[in-house]
């Protein structure tokens, strides 16, 4: 059973396939280091996601917080992030943080009510 959690981080990696300059080096909650050739490559991963249940029905709404990581290489890094995300700040890696709100069942966290 996949979560609606999962199946939004899911389309959100799918979505950015074919990101300029990035290809397929889109990961999910990449832990292991990325070498010189795997850049540039993007990272999506949650960073929370709360719930408040509705009292008046048996479902869940839920915030997910999604960071979506540029991480590049070169001597001016926002220089090299600027096609892929055209940001203006001298980091390495750009992040962008996401809000996504969703609605589940209490019972079944895969079912929309």
């Amino acid at each position: 059973m996949t979560t609606h959690r999962e199946s939004i981080l899911a389309r959100i990696r799918s979505n950015l396939t074919g990101t300029t300059g990035v290809s397929t080096r889109i990961y999910r909650s990449r832990v292991e280091p990325l070498a010189r050739g795997e850049l540039p490559a993007i990272v999506v991963e949650p960073i929370s996601d709360t719930c408040q249940q509705l009292t008046s029905a048996p479902t869940l709404d839920w915030t997910l917080t999604v960071r979506v990581a540029v991480i590049v290489r070169g001597n001016i890094p926002d220089q090299v992030a600027d096609p892929i995300i055209e940001a203006d700040q001298p980091s390495g890696v750009i992040t962008c943080d996401y809000v996504v709100k969703y609605r589940t069942r209490v019972a079944n966290l895969a079912q929309s009510p």
